[in-house]
């Protein structure tokens, strides 16, 4: 029998968590899922259980009527006696609470999230007239104060790249593996450095997602479109030798056709690869917290800095707004712009 798809085995497995959550929620909760499955991922429902667990939680604990009652048995008319200043005090209250014995904090983008999804929540139920009233709407987002954006500088690349090769710097425990390794890490390091995927997109590649002759991969978006990526020679070189060692391994059932295997000869995991890129850019800079997300911001630094043009930057990250994309790279806009400066001369010296 054919192997599933890696995308086919998360949603999968997503959707089994998500039942078991749906389950601890109020019964018309389940109704919700089903009217939004369409228009969302299997990855974006369980993101939505967590918040409204967490937002039934503080109601069961802190709401007069829904104390007396078990969150499973809290009833839709429920929602119709939320006030908005009841949704702030509910904001308020998840900046830091404590659980389970222990702190849990949210800072402004765990807020936005939340109330994001309990927008979400209401407009379902509001829109097919289940609820008189929609309070969430009426609460503002929180400001999001933008972040820098960490990327690699050029002569970082080639140095991470360099110490991938070479193995120096690494403990005796961690050289002890790199032999092992270092063919398959620099041949994945090198695919995200030189595509800008996403690490969920270049674990789940499979073997015959790779297109020699036309120098291209195809990867699963996080949405669930099918596109190819296109590579350079460098990339195309790392991988050819990566497969030559990759053809003489004996994978485990379900990962024989992967294309990145971990020590066990299984499909290598996000939080391996995580963890991979930690290892080695420690080695490279101890000031920028690099993550796998932070050398897709790398290449997407770069293809920018060398096409200008935003427009293609949105396409091959997979972004739908080219104006997320414009958001992250508004700093090198402003070196373009302060560029031209130096174009236009009104008098020869």
């Amino acid at each position: 029998m054919k192997e599933k798809a890696y995308f086919e085995n998360v949603n999968t497995n997503n959707e089994l968590k998500l039942r078991k959550l749906i389950r601890e929620l109020p019964s018309y909760c389940m109704q919700f899922f089903i009217g939004i499955e369409p228009n969302t991922s299997s990855r974006t429902r369980i993101a939505y259980a967590y918040d409204l667990s967490c937002f039934f939680d503080y109601l069961h604990n802190n709401n007069p009527i829904c104390k007396k009652m078990e969150i499973r048995d809290i009833p839709l008319s429920v929602l119709d006696q939320i006030t908005p200043l009841d949704i702030e005090e509910y904001l308020f209250h998840l900046k830091v609470y404590e659980k389970d014995g222990a702190a849990h904090t949210n800072e402004e983008r765990g807020l936005k999230r939340k109330l994001a999804s309990l927008r979400t929540f209401y407009n379902y139920f509001f829109k097919n007239e289940l609820i008189q009233t929609n309070p969430a709407v009426k609460v503002d987002m929180p400001k999001i104060h933008e972040k820098n954006i960490v990327r690699l500088d050029p002569d970082e690349v080639a140095e991470l790249l360099d110490m991938v090769e070479s193995g120096e710097q690494l403990t005796e425990r961690q050289q002890m593996y790199h032999e092992r390794t270092k063919t398959r890490d620099l041949a994945l390091l090198t695919l995200l450095l030189g595509t800008g995927m996403r690490v969920s997109e270049c674990v789940g590649i499979d073997l015959d997602d790779l297109d020699f002759k036309n120098y291209g991969v195809k990867v699963h978006r996080k949405g669930g479109a099918e596109v190819v990526l296109y590579f350079g020679d460098e990339v195309a070189e790392a991988l050819e030798n990566y497969l030559i060692e990759r053809r003489g391994i004996n994978a485990e059932p379900g990962s024989t056709n992967a294309l990145f295997l971990s020590l066990q000869n299984k499909r290598i995991s996000v939080r391996a690869v995580e963890n991979l890129v930690k290892k080695y850019s420690k080695l490279v800079t101890n000031l920028k917290n690099i993550t796998p997300h932070k050398l897709r911001s790398t290449y997407g630094t770069s293809l920018y800095r060398e096409t200008g043009d935003i427009y293609l930057v949105a396409d091959v990250l997979g972004h739908k707004d080219v104006n997320t994309t414009r958001k992250h790279y508004a700093a090198i806009e402003d070196d373009r712009r302060r560029m031209a400066a130096k174009y236009v001369h009104l008098r020869k010296d």
